[in-house]
């Protein structure tokens, strides 16, 4: 039993926004009151609830494939040293798994979901999944390039599609539907690519990536999975790009969606030399279609390693940069290419970037609908999150980190023009309450009775990111994991999945299929429950 006195909490999930009162913990929940236990002082300090990262890569094929491919960055990172509660291990741009839960922790980010999962390598997904401590999770399955999925919609035969996605999710043991550049990957393997919504996809004679979104959006409401289908947009990257995202915008009316990483969907010129943000058009249609949600995607200059399902863009940046460069596909399901990547304030392209990311933050103005992320580590690494807190709470401190753009960048950009100031509860909001709420994991992001006691205590400083980066206490249902800077425990998270209703005589069309498109037999491929540890099933929901 735990009491948290003297403290200005911030909670948005129950409107409190800084008033000082006491949290009681029993059992690893909120409760109403305790008599005994410890007693956490924490006047002066600020309480949020655990952080929840809507949107990172942590784990499996892809990851493993940036650490063997950034050998370089191993040598220069930080190593955790064995201690009696931690074991050792390397941060760096792709940590080991328990390194990644140390950084998360450390933060105070207590929950994370992995998105984007091939089916066929879910299994060892999920043991790194169990490898990370202290943090629950849940993660997003590929599907939007799936050959027997992209078969059927090609038939016409929704309902059959319908029990498929399903049957994957259940397979896979997955809490979502992943999107990604849907049809563009399937096309990938004729050197094509799909960026255009209405365009047929190579191989194919009647779906389009319109298709696909249509379809998938629409089978996820119908079996009524907590979080609506996280969508990956075509033609990520490009200038003139804020053209596709529109359209694909206006396809998901009357459907719930989560736009992933969303700053590099919205540039706009007609080419690198005119490349321009389109935040604001972006920004305006959003605030006005409340269907959606959204992450950042932000990027800060530095070092990092670009990781993504969408093999055609990875090979466009390999030719673009002349990094190194790799390619994997996961036969039928979808691909995975990486590329290490430095964003430079003197490179165009990236100052725009950089300032996307924020105008989105800035000009988004519902903090229930839009998220921080960086797409770890694509946009920039998931430690780094604390200097984007500072810039979207100080608008002197964006206006000294723009002094470092070109000219011309300043003139491509409206983030000069942008005075709003995050507060500490939509800075609450975003990183811990909206996301929860957009996963559908109604027991985070929440101080109120009953919810999991995860908990983010800060000494209230000046310099933000300095408070944010260090918190004085962080507690992980009930239990204190940090404090004072040493982490004091780890303990194993859960992993939430979700089982989505489906005919069970689909299994019967699909064995067959597992001959023409797979290596693996059909009896080897769903991954075993009893593979998973401290698994919790979510409900399905009634859309």
């Amino acid at each position: 039993m735990i009491r948290i006195t003297g403290g200005k909490i911030f909670d948005p999930a129950n409107g409190i926004n800084g008033q000082v009162r006491d949290l009681c913990i029993d059992g690893g929940k909120f409760v109403s009151s305790v008599i005994g236990g410890r007693t956490i002082d924490a006047t002066g300090m600020i309480v949020f609830p655990g952080g929840v990262d809507v949107h990172t890569h942590v784990a499996g094929g892809s990851i493993n494939f940036a650490r063997a491919m950034t050998p370089e960055d191993h040598r220069r990172t930080t190593a955790f040293i064995r201690t009696q509660s931690r074991r050792s291990g390397l941060g760096g741009m792709a940590p080991t798994t328990f390194a990644t839960g140390y950084l998360y922790a450390g933060m105070g980010w207590t929950t994370v979901n992995e998105a984007a999962v091939p089916v066929l390598s879910a299994r060892h997904t999920h043991e790194e999944l169990h490898d990370i401590p202290i943090l629950d999770k849940s993660s997003c399955v590929l599907m939007a390039n799936n050959e027997i999925l992209l078969d059927l919609f090609e038939a016409g035969d929704f309902e059959r599609a319908k029990d498929v996605v399903a049957w994957y999710i259940c397979a896979a043991k997955s809490y979502g539907v992943k999107a990604v550049n849907p049809g563009g990957v399937a096309a990938w393997k004729w050197g094509k690519d799909a960026k255009q919504l209405t365009d047929p996809i190579e191989g194919y004679n009647r779906i389009t990536p319109g298709t696909i979104i249509g379809g998938l959006a629409q089978i996820i409401d119908e079996l009524g999975l907590p979080h609506p289908m996280h969508l990956h947009c075509n033609n990520l990257g490009a200038p003139g790009n804020v053209w596709t995202t529109l359209e694909t915008m206006k396809l998901l009316e009357g459907r719930r969606a989560h736009i992933a990483h969303l700053q590099y969907h919205a540039y706009g010129g007609d080419d690198w030399d005119t490349m321009r943000s389109a935040s604001a058009e972006v920004a305006e249609y959003f605030n006005t279609h409340t269907n959606m949600t959204t992450d950042a995607g932000a990027v800060l200059f530095g070092d990092t390693v670009t990781i993504t399902a969408d093999g055609p863009w990875q090979h466009l940046l390999y030719k673009l940069t002349g990094r190194k460069w790799g390619n994997l596909d996961v036969e039928n399901e979808t691909g995975c290419g990486i590329v290490p990547y430095t964003y430079r304030p003197s490179n165009l392209v990236n100052s725009i970037q950089w300032a996307v990311g924020l105008e989105l933050l800035l000009l988004i103005n519902d903090p229930w609908r839009i998220f921080l992320s960086t797409d770890h580590p694509n946009g920039a690494c998931f430690w780094r999150y604390p200097e984007i807190i500072q810039l979207l709470m100080s608008f002197d401190f964006r206006k000294e980190c723009m002094t470092k753009l070109s000219p011309i960048a300043r003139e491509r950009i409206t983030l000069p023009d942008i005075d709003r100031e995050y507060t500490l509860y939509e800075i609450a909001t975003i990183t811990s309450a909206g996301p929860a709420r957009a996963l559908g994991l109604t027991q985070k992001g929440s101080l109120g009775i009953g919810a999991d006691a995860d908990i983010v205590i800060y000494e209230e400083e000046k310099d933000i990111a300095k408070m944010f980066s260090h918190p004085r206490y962080v507690l992980k249902g009930g239990e204190v994991v940090i404090e004072d800077g040493d982490i004091r425990a780890t303990p194993e998270g859960r992993e939430f999945i979700v089982k989505p209703a489906f005919n069970p005589d689909i299994e019967s069309f699909l064995k067959p299929k597992f001959e023409d498109v797979y290596t693996m037999s059909f009896e080897n491929y769903p991954v075993e429950i009893e593979r998973l540890e401290h698994v919790e099933v979510r409900d399905c929901i009634d859309t």
